[in-house]
């Protein structure tokens, strides 16, 4: 396969900087929401020093909440430890334009010890990387895809802070999924968007109105899955400061309406050994040819979902997505083609896949696709059987196990779990039960409009 458009290599890099062509590179990681962040370099002092040494960043950046506040009881890094500095070096394979910003360039960083060089457990991408070997040791390289969704508003982000959020502006004004005339009115976003991703080593594949007012969701093309989860944060950071710039706003959101849809990121996933889909098979399963491969990772894949739950659906918010006839899943159960299932398989062959629709977009890439792949891979390893296909409407039936409903019993099942703590270690469960712990309880304690609506004269 060749090069994708826009990356690049340290000659590359070399030349575009004598010509003049980048002045800047951003060198960034993301934190545990998936936010990228990171310094932006000189160009030339990159190539003399970053490029090789890395550099340095506060490792209070791995326990912040969402205002960049210091959390306590952190065991990685509090003021008792002085928050000192974690090691980034630049992974060089990840090297490219950032072609929204005037002549610069973007790489993303590992994370790993100032004193031992290790990699950082509790990073995201440190996470992900694990099971990429684990992975590799059975022979096998996960390929992946995520399908993500947002919403566009025809207010600034200033205006939507200056309005408490309250009065925004969607950019469109009936339901255009698959509308191209609706569509045709936001190209002035999504065009530049498709091709910034594309110029920027993020090859896309089709964008497209969804159900919601303003709804849209772009498709990059399937790869490796940490080069996936990269391309994933590329395309969030590059599709909010393309709408920053055009004093527009675009969403992630998992539930940002309560009367429009949710907005996913449904992961594609399969195994393959070198060029062959190691799902693909002779073996008739539920009227799917395919092979044991396919069936036990569907089946760990399925059996580990709820526990793992806080890597697909991080935030409070994230629960509110699961409504009957939504077309978000509210049931573990798997079905051919069929979007009322938590589990869709599509494809046949050697594009034979499983698509998992439980993710919003609010998701941490690198969490979402470490879950999935450590779950199918232990469903292989123990020979996991899914349970039978459903046939109908997933959202009507009544004896099958629901996806979790709120992010309170969803930590708490994932803080339980001794699939996690044996697949990830303990230092990484009790990191991230911390974390979503603390979204909880920073939502508990909010006094939102909803209250004062509810109580302020009434109660």
């Amino acid at each position: 396969m060749s090069r994708p458009q826009g990356l690049l290599d340290l000659a590359d890099l070399t030349d575009l900087v004598r010509t003049g062509d980048i002045e800047t590179v951003l060198v960034v990681f993301t934190d545990l929401y998936g936010r990228m962040v990171g310094k932006r370099f000189d160009a030339e002092f990159f190539l003399a020093s970053a490029a090789e040494d890395g550099t340095h960043g506060c490792d209070y950046l791995l326990t912040v909440d969402m205002e960049m506040e210091p959390v306590a009881g952190y065991a990685l890094a509090n003021w008792e430890l002085g928050y000192g500095d974690f090691h980034l070096v630049p992974d060089l394979a990840t090297l490219r334009r950032a072609s929204w910003l005037d002549k610069s360039a973007l790489v993303l960083c590992d994370v790993e010890s100032d004193k031992t060089h290790a990699p950082v457990a509790e990073a995201p991408r440190s996470i992900l990387r694990r099971q990429i070997v684990r992975a590799g040791d059975t022979g096998h390289t996960a390929m992946a895809a995520s399908e993500l969704e947002f919403y566009i508003f025809d207010t600034s982000y200033r205006e939507a802070a200056s309005s408490g959020y309250g009065q925004l502006r969607p950019a469109g004004w009936y339901i255009e999924d698959y509308h191209m005339m609706q569509g045709a009115r936001v190209e002035k976003l999504v065009a530049p968007l498709r091709r910034h991703l594309r110029d920027s080593g993020v090859p896309v594949e089709n964008s497209k109105g969804e159900w919601g007012l303003g709804q849209h969701e772009l498709n990059v093309r399937y790869t490796e899955v940490l080069e996936m989860a990269d391309r994933h944060c590329i395309y969030k950071q590059c599709a909010k400061e393309l709408a920053d710039q055009s004093d527009m706003s675009i969403t992630f959101m998992a539930k940002p309406s309560p009367d429009q849809a949710g907005s996913s990121c449904h992961i594609h996933m399969s195994l393959w050994n070198g060029d062959r889909n190691a799902f693909a098979g002779d073996d008739d399963f539920e009227g799917i040819a395919c092979s044991d491969t396919f069936r036990w990772f569907l089946g760990g894949w399925m059996a580990r979902a709820a526990e793992l739950m806080p890597f697909y659906a991080p935030t409070v918010n994230s629960y509110k997505r699961y409504l009957a006839a939504s077309w978000a899943p509210t049931k573990i159960a798997w079905s051919y083609d069929n979007r009322t299932a938590g589990f869709r398989v599509v494809g046949s062959g050697q594009s034979l896949r499983i698509e998992c629709r439980i993710p919003g977009a609010d998701c941490n890439p690198y969490l979402a696709f470490a879950a999935a792949l450590a779950s199918g891979l232990d469903g292989i390893a123990n020979r996991t059987e899914p349970p039978p296909l459903y046939r109908g409407d997933v959202y009507e039936a009544s004896d099958l196990p629901e996806v979790p409903t709120t992010l309170r019993a969803a930590t708490d099942a994932f803080a339980a779990s001794n699939f996690a703590r044996a697949t990830f270690g303990d230092q990484v469960v009790d990191h991230y039960t911390h974390f979503f712990r603390t979204e909880q309880q920073a939502y508990e304690s909010a006094v939102t409009d909803w209250d004062r609506k509810r109580y302020f004269e009434r109660i």
